[in-house]
Formats: structure tokens, C-alpha cells, sequence
């Protein structure tokens, strides 16, 4: 196959959204014919795998079409414990740290035995991996392409604040400087000059044009430092069937869920970078009580630098009792599946942009819990622009706990109201959408074809 003369690197930023992007897309390429090659340090290519779900075929068979391969960093991966106290994950730093000053040299070690070997090497950079371009550009026969995990249209308000889609619809985007320590700030701007040494071809992005088609329209307006073509090649997640799939290893949280009403139960899930403090759990613990909601909450820690995570909240076991409608998942929860399932209403989400594709792909509103990054805009698109969820926690009342009053409330509102359910069909028909997107002779799909047609040149 000519594919076959081209390999593909694919070069992650080690977080776990980013890394389960990156792992959904190298399958997809890999499904195509192309080689690829999945370029991580190790702890994070062993819980890359094994947090994989939502494919038809068992995760390891599938993974055999990917070649794993790892990035060593000098002096580990550790970093020190979560802090529930900073909405961003400022224990984390030490290891993105590390990455960017460690991982040059195996890449560049895997890209100097790949070259002589193939036609051409084709580098897919995270935007936080930019170093990948760099070295791509020592080689004649290779190119760069930077690969966009954050919504198109967060570019297009960190370009024009003032521009005439955010104007139109009173969407206010926050600078970075307001949502991320200034450290990861910092590390952020080396990785522009790093993308300005080395302009990558193209720019791959998460999304497709039933969540952002405006968007994706005015970013190609604007000069970027990634090239002029743009692939919207989203949701990279499966998107899986609403009726339950009996399989061997299957989650018990699922079995739980099969017995549940349809849209009845509230998922709950703050992702892999966030903790939260004990008297917040203690608060939305007392609005679950109250509202009598069920529910399924992924209550866990957030990874440390080598994606090890406390799995149990200790605090959390004397505030739930059996007044309680739900289940409580103290290690890593089966997202897809569970926002695939019927009995899921909606989605209390810290909004990061892997769990707004993946609700939105399977027709679920938000409620939308921004925590750092690029989350508070992610809760602006959806709530403002695609009305398809509700505010918990404005990003201006970061700093404080959210009292259980007003969680009940909101929770009330999405799940028991006339409003909540227009909201949720508008979520429910965004996923129909998208399921177009990425069929045959969908958005997607033609952008899928067409990068692989560019990759393959």
C-alpha cells in the first residue's frame, strides 16, 4: 500500500484529554493504513491503553495496529500530591516541565530511525509539543502538523476578543492569564516560539462544523503560525449506540445504569487535572440528597505526573447514605459508555474540551463547571452559543465552594424543568448532527479523507 512508505508520529502533551485524543486519532489513521507511531513517556503510553474504550473490537487488538512508543524523560515523572485548594493543576508543572526539556532527544532519536526508512514522516504535534516541529524540520523528508485539542473557536477569542461571533451572542472569553498559573502561562509562549521557529503545514483540530462551523470559518480568516489548511476531523471519539453493549470486563457502574429510567440519571465527572476540596463534595453531595437525583459521580483525584491518582475520597464516604439515588466510581470511570447510554440525561462536566466532544457526540447537555484553562470558554460556547447547557459555577465564583442550595437548584432545573428538557433535545439534536458529520459524506469525514489523502501525498 503506498500509505505503507509514509509513517506517522504522533506526539502528545502528556494530560490525559490530550493523550486520549491523540490515542483516538492514531486509530483512526491507523485503520487507513497508515504506520503510525504513538510517542509518549511511559507511564502515560500505559494508561493511554488502558483508559481506551468506546471501540467495536477489544482495545489491545486494536492497539496492535499503533506502535507505542516511548519518550524517556530524565528523572521521572513525579510530581507532588494534588492541591484541592487551585483551580488549575499546578502540581502537574514539574512534569510538563520535564517534558518539554526531555523529550526532544527520543523523539528526535525515533524521527532520525524512521526517516531513512520511509518516503516521508509526517510529525502530528500537540500545540503543547511544538518542539516536535523543530525537530521534524532537521530532516528532508519530514513535516509537521500541529494538532488543535482545544475548540476551534477558542482561537478565534484568544485572536479577537471583540470579534463579531462572540459580540453576536455575549460570549466572553477569559485570557489565559486569568485561568491558568503563570507558570503553564509561561511554558505556553515557549511552545509559540516553538511553532514560529518550525511553522507546522496544517493544523488538525477536534471539532466538526455542526459545533463550530462559524467558527472554523473565521479562524481560517485569521494568519495563524500553523499553516492555512485546516482539518476538522472531530469528535476523534467513537461515537457508540444508545442501547447497552454486553461485554466481557464490563464496568459494574453499567449494569447499575441499564436498570435506571431513560434520561434520568445526572453523570458527574470533574476529569483527570481536577480535585475537588472536601467541602465542596460535601456540598453537591447535600444537593444530590436533596434533589433526589440519580445519579453516577466519578469522585477521584486527579493524576499525578505518573497518572497515578488516590482513587478513593475518603471524605466522601460519610455524606453518602441510602437516601441516595446513585452510584459513586472511585477510580477511572467509562465515559463514552456512559454518556453513550439512555438512561444519561445530561453531564455535570469541568468542561474540558475532550468531555464537551464527547457529551455533545452522544446528545448530552452540559452542566458546565469550568476549572481552569480553557474550560471556562468551553462552558461559554455551549451554554451561550449552543444553548445546550446550564451554568453550576460561574467562573467568577472560582475561589469560593458553591453551596448546595444552588447546585440543587441548577441540577433541578436541567433534569426536572420544561427549560431543561428543551435543553437537553437541543443537545440530543447537536449529536444527531453530528453523527452526520462524521458518516459518509459527512463534514468530517470529507475532512478525515482529505488529511489522509495529504498525509499520503
Amino acid at each position: 500500500m503506498e500509505s505503507a512508505a509514509v509513517a506517522v508520529v504522533t506526539v502528545p502533551f502528556p494530560a490525559q484529554g490530550h493523550l486520549n485524543q491523540f490515542l483516538h486519532l492514531s486509530l483512526l489513521l491507523a485503520s487507513r493504513g497508515l504506520a503510525v507511531h504513538y510517542a509518549a513517556p511511559e507511564p502515560h503510553l500505559r494508561e493511554a491503553r488502558a483508559r481506551l474504550h468506546g471501540w467495536d473490537s477489544d482495545a489491545e487488538t486494536l492497539a496492535t495496529g499503533v506502535r507505542f512508543r516511548v519518550l524517556d524523560i530524565p528523572g521521572g515523572y513525579a510530581s507532588p500530591p494534588p492541591d484541592p485548594t487551585s483551580p488549575f493543576p499546578s502540581h502537574l508543572i514539574p512534569l510538563f516541565e520535564s517534558f518539554y526539556d526531555g523529550a526532544r532527544a527520543p523523539l528526535a532519536a525515533l524521527l532520525a530511525d524512521l526517516a531513512p526508512r520511509h518516503r516521508r514522516v509526517v510529525v502530528l504535534h500537540d500545540r503543547m509539543a511544538a518542539f516536535a516541529a523543530v525537530e521534524a524540520a532537521r530532516f528532508p523528508n519530514a513535516e509537521a502538523l500541529g494538532v488543535h485539542c482545544l475548540a476551534a473557536s477558542y482561537n478565534v477569542g484568544w485572536a479577537s476578543p471583540r470579534h463579531r461571533l462572540l459580540a453576536e451572542h455575549g460570549l466572553v472569553f477569559h485570557p489565559p492569564e486569568e485561568c491558568a498559573s503563570k507558570e503553564f502561562v509561561a511554558l505556553a509562549k515557549r511552545m509559540g516560539q516553538e511553532r514560529r521557529r518550525a511553522p507546522p503545514s496544517a493544523m488538525v483540530v477536534n471539532t466538526c462544523r455542526a459545533i463550530e462551523g462559524d467558527f472554523l470559518d473565521a479562524l481560517s480568516q485569521f494568519p495563524s503560525s500553523d499553516g492555512h489548511n485546516v482539518f476538522a476531523v472531530g469528535p476523534l471519539n467513537p461515537i457508540l449506540p444508545t442501547s447497552p453493549r454486553h461485554r466481557p470486563r464490563r464496568h459494574e457502574c453499567l449494569t447499575w445504569l441499564d436498570a435506571q429510567p431513560p434520561s434520568s440519571v445526572l453523570y458527574i465527572s470533574f476529569g483527570t487535572t481536577s480535585t475537588l476540596r472536601a467541602e465542596q463534595i460535601r456540598e453537591l453531595a447535600a444537593a444530590l440528597r436533596g434533589s433526589k437525583q440519580r445519579f453516577i459521580w466519578a469522585l477521584r483525584d486527579a493524576d499525578r505526573g505518573d497518572m497515578g491518582a488516590a482513587a478513593s475520597r475518603r471524605v466522601a464516604l460519610d455524606i453518602l447514605d441510602y437516601n441516595m439515588v446513585g452510584v459513586v466510581v472511585r477510580d477511572w470511570a467509562p465515559q463514552l459508555e456512559i454518556l453513550a447510554h439512555g438512561a444519561t440525561g445530561a453531564f455535570m462536566s469541568h468542561c474540558g474540551w475532550n468531555s464537551v466532544m464527547e457529551s455533545l457526540s452522544h446528545g448530552k447537555a452540559v452542566l458546565a463547571w469550568p476549572m481552569h484553562s480553557d474550560q471556562p470558554w468551553d462552558a461559554e460556547l455551549v451554554c451561550k452559543y449552543l444553548d445546550a447547557g446550564v451554568v453550576v459555577r460561574p467562573w467568577e465564583a472560582r475561589h469560593g465552594v458553591v453551596p448546595a442550595e444552588e447546585i440543587r437548584g441548577v441540577i433541578e432545573r436541567a433534569m426536572g424543568t420544561e427549560e431543561g428538557e428543551a435543553m437537553r433535545d437541543r443537545a440530543a439534536a447537536i449529536g444527531v448532527a453530528v453523527r452526520a458529520a462524521v458518516a459518509e459524506g459527512g463534514s468530517s469525514r470529507r475532512d478525515m479523507d482529505d488529511l489522509v489523502a495529504y498525509l499520503t501525498r
